[in-house]
């Protein structure tokens, strides 16, 4: 069977990584389905493929849900995942019961290969998203002992959630906060690798079993971000260090409105490096060569600069 004639189903497809493998998927031909809970906020991803190629499909992430959406499908991606709790108990609900339950179907439908993305630090990390996300592993891994493991650090590209924010931060505020002095260390992967890394894992058997921590080239400490950061919108801020107690505190307050910009879970987030390990299987041993943020942070973040985009070219 080619891998055109196959099926995969995502779970979390709409979201920033899901939809770049949704895409990716896409060019490989694969039949595709979108699992969500809303299947119309799936719609604009079918212009990606053939019609009919990509189809959303409705699922309440109950265990029949899932079921129903896994059926006849080869391949399975859970890019599901969440940064805060709108109400208490939502980690565990979407980072452990939920892949738990799609790994226990894959075992029962005999899924081909199942990729679970999880978080790079979560083995040391001392939060509560770290502590689910390595619990989610763990089930994963008991129920379907063959599934792929891919632990990204933060993940930048267009339409990320983490240098967007601050840069759209930079635009009201005189200054920018340092966290813990702002020495916390990163690796931040482009999303475009990770949606490599997706594929490249479900369609090697080699991978199978295996937990892979997917890291950017550079790495940078928070400090460093804040200066790519001014050196691509052109806005200088002052950087003010926040310990880590005063940043909780804000944050109490700041993770009661809907969107938060910060929570307390977090800051404890930021007491972790976010780095790989030195013996960890990584992008190369899948064949990827990481792209530097060099030469994609300029590309969208230059909207951020004053007067927009257009402001960093000269008239002809």
């Amino acid at each position: 069977m080619s891998i055109d004639s196959k099926t995969a189903v995502i779970f979390g497809g709409t979201g920033f990584v899901g939809r770049q493998v949704v895409r990716d998927l896409a060019k490989l031909g694969m039949q595709i389905k979108v699992a969500t809970r809303i299947p119309e906020s799936a719609y604009f991803l079918k212009p990606a493929g053939a019609v009919g190629q990509i189809v959303p499909v409705a699922c309440d992430y109950t265990e029949s849900s899932i079921k129903q959406a896994i059926a006849g499908c080869d391949y399975v991606v859970n890019c599901v995942g969440i940064l805060y709790e709108k109400r208490k108990g939502d980690f565990q609900r979407a980072h452990v019961d939920f892949p738990k339950r799609i790994a226990t179907v894959c075992a029962e439908e005999n899924i081909k290969s199942f990729v679970h993305i999880s978080a790079l630090a979560c083995e040391r990390g001392t939060s509560k998203y770290a502590h689910t996300k390595l619990a989610g592993e763990q089930e994963v891994l008991q129920h379907f002992p063959k599934a792929v493991i891919l632990r990204p650090s933060v993940i930048f590209g267009e339409d990320d959630r983490f240098f967007n924010m601050f840069a759209e931060l930079s635009r009201y505020v005189p200054f920018l906060p340092l966290i813990g002095g702002g020495h916390t260390k990163f690796q931040p992967v482009y999303v475009g690798d990770v949606a490599r890394a997706v594929v490249t894992s479900l369609t090697h058997k080699e991978a199978q079993g295996h937990i892979f921590e997917l890291a950017g080239p550079e790495t940078v400490s928070f400090r460093d971000i804040y200066k790519l950061l001014m050196t691509y919108t052109k806005r200088r801020r002052s950087l003010v260090t926040l310990p880590y107690a005063v940043a909780k505190l804000e944050a109490a307050f700041l993770q009661l409105i809907p969107n938060p910009l910060l929570t307390t879970d977090q800051v404890e987030s930021l007491k972790t490096d976010n780095v790989m390990n030195s013996d960890a299987l990584g992008l190369k041993d899948l064949g990827i060569e990481a792209t530097m943020m060099t030469i994609v942070l300029p590309k969208y973040l230059e909207r951020y600069q004053p007067g927009g985009g257009f402001a960093s070219h000269k008239a002809a």
